[in-house]
């Protein structure tokens, strides 16, 4: 089954081809960073419309990269929630009418089962059950995963999300937009010792996070270190956010070794946007080793919000059986255990 993935959640417009025989046959993506960069932050009413310039032409330009017709599609997988309203509606307004004009299925997919199970696109993909680690945007949780839609919530954060706290700690420091990133750069070039930061909610039983207070402490930690004009010295700004990171990373490192030994689970996913960064990678690399545990992740690429994750879920929800019904649906919030589980269907190849 050859499905079309389109992702238009937030501030990139992702569009995708996956083969339920070939796996990924062509993706494309388009980043509306310099769009916001301006304002700081996304707007949502320029997202939406920077989707609806941008979806039909990465179509067609994924369909010649797969050297397919629209024709030769099978079905139409869509973005439906959770994300902006306004961008959402774009991604199923397109997807919703190729799929009526063409004949075919469409359905609306959840972000966020699209990053979850987006390490299926690998070669090596993980097996059911494991425990994975959701850190995307405005999402950091913890869940049980044995087998699609089949999850159980383990523990999430009780106020901002780890990508949210990167993002407004990148603003602190005076770093562009988005901050995240840039962070994890400037940390980098930081003194490893220069500043110890703590590490939120360890010392309490669960599998809760809170980031706000991390936050509170980078703000007083800048405030405490800036000159007698205001200024913050560049190492000193380097040396906060590698204590920073080393604090988001020793949370994650913590919860996520309670997290397998609470569930008796030997594997571990993260995905999304900060799954990508290379200190949280080592740190949980480490932990799963000592574990005699394995540490599964997407390409860099798929990391971030893509086509080819939701171009996946589509495919094997659309091969489950599920259609979209004839009202178009597109959530701000959606709870990922909503879901609906289907068979287990093979891995990506």
């Amino acid at each position: 089954m050859r499905v079309l993935g389109i992702e238009t959640s937030c501030d990139e417009t992702g569009v995708a081809v996956y083969d339920s025989d070939r796996g990924l046959l062509a993706d494309s993506l388009y980043s509306q960073v310099e769009i916001h960069a301006r304002y700081g932050g996304v707007i949502p009413e320029l997202a939406s419309r920077d989707h609806v310039r941008k979806t039909l032409p990465l179509v067609y330009e994924v369909l010649d990269k797969a050297g397919l017709a629209r024709s030769d599609l099978d079905g139409i997988a869509y973005t439906a929630g959770p994300g902006l309203v306004g961008a959402l509606l774009v991604g199923a307004a397109v997807g919703r009418a190729l799929g009526m004009g063409l004949g075919i299925p469409t359905l609306g997919v959840h972000h966020m089962e699209g990053h979850l199970l987006a390490p299926m696109l690998e070669a090596d993909p993980p097996e059911f059950p494991f425990v994975a680690l959701l850190v995307s945007g405005g999402h950091t949780q913890l869940v049980e995963v044995t087998g699609i839609g089949r999850y159980r919530l383990l523990g999430e954060s009780l106020d901002d999300a780890a990508g949210e706290a990167f993002d407004k700690v990148g603003k602190m420091l005076g770093l562009p937009y988005p901050g995240g990133p840039r962070v994890a750069a400037l940390a980098e070039q930081g003194t490893p010792g220069a500043f110890d930061f703590p590490r939120p909610m360890v010392n309490r039983p669960g599998l809760e996070f809170s980031f706000s207070g991390l936050k509170t402490f980078v703000r007083n930690t800048i405030d405490d270190n800036r000159d007698t004009e205001g200024q913050l010295d560049a190492q000193r700004a380097a040396d906060i956010a590698l204590a920073f990171e080393q604090a988001v990373v020793s949370t994650f490192v913590i919860k996520c070794r309670r997290a397998l030994e609470q569930t008796g689970l030997r594997s571990l996913v993260i995905a999304g946007g900060v799954s990508a960064n290379q200190r949280l990678r080592a740190g949980l690399g480490q932990m799963v080793a000592e574990l005699d545990s394995r540490l599964y992740y997407a390409k860099p690429q798929f990391c971030t919000d893509n086509g080819a994750m939701i171009a996946y879920v589509g495919c094997q929800r659309l091969m489950a059986g599920q259609r979209d019904s004839l009202e178009i649906s597109a959530r701000a919030r959606w709870p990922l255990e909503s879901l609906s589980p289907i068979a287990p269907l093979a891995p990506a190849s």
